[in-house]
């Protein structure tokens, strides 16, 4: 979905009283932040791994220093959406996909937008929790070497395992988080493996 495409969807009847507001990038967002205070952030992803991390950094930050506003991640798709929710280091309002039916999208969103300011527990916030259990210490430290360039013989030996042991951790993790390839694993480890910054640093940034 282009940048047209979501203006298009925010142009919908449904929400259409809603007040949006687009930026190209976090710096322009948050010098508007200076001025007026929003009730909502939609983040809308586009499926790069650097501005996934991105992503997850800012929301972060703004978990801290604007917790009463609404969070919400616009996916790329259904894989993106879970690999999201599942690893995201702070809670969301909502992850929605894009490849979702337009109709759905907007009830999705009217129901969002229809919420108190609080971190809620419908369905829609947590969707991908039926599709995927957590992980395991084991498959998450797997994932932790992966991202740090261990081969599965190399993470056996780290972690005195047998090698088809490692494999078999390694592919639960992959049906767990609905990836088919290492590239997609990477992608999980690399969202997985990211520090949020302290809070000192925080207030510096925003």
């Amino acid at each position: 979905m282009s940048g047209e495409g979501l203006r298009h969807l925010f142009d919908e009847s449904a929400i259409n009283h809603y007040q949006f507001y687009f930026f190209k990038d976090h710096s322009a967002f948050r010098q508007a932040l200076k001025q007026t205070s929003f009730f909502s952030v939609i983040y809308s992803l586009f499926g790069q791994r650097k501005e996934r991390l991105e992503c997850l950094m800012c929301l972060h930050l703004l978990s801290l220093s604007h917790p009463e506003m609404q969070r919400i991640v616009l996916a790329g798709d259904n894989r993106e959406a879970r690999l999201v929710g599942h690893l995201s280091p702070s809670r969301l309002h909502g992850i929605l996909s894009k490849s979702s039916p337009l109709s759905v999208l907007l009830e999705e969103l009217v129901t969002l937008f229809g919420e108190t300011r609080r971190i809620n527990e419908n369905m829609i916030n947590h969707w991908y929790v039926s599709q995927c259990r957590m992980l395991s210490p084991t498959e998450r430290e797997i994932l932790n070497y992966m991202t740090r360039g261990y081969s599965v013989a190399e993470i056996a030996s780290q972690l005195d395992r047998n090698v088809k042991t490692i494999r078999a951790h390694k592919f639960n993790a992959m049906a767990k988080l609905g990836v088919t390839s290492d590239v997609g694993l990477l992608d999980a480890a690399d969202i997985l493996t990211w520090k949020p910054p302290c809070a000192r640093a925080t207030a510096e940034l925003m």
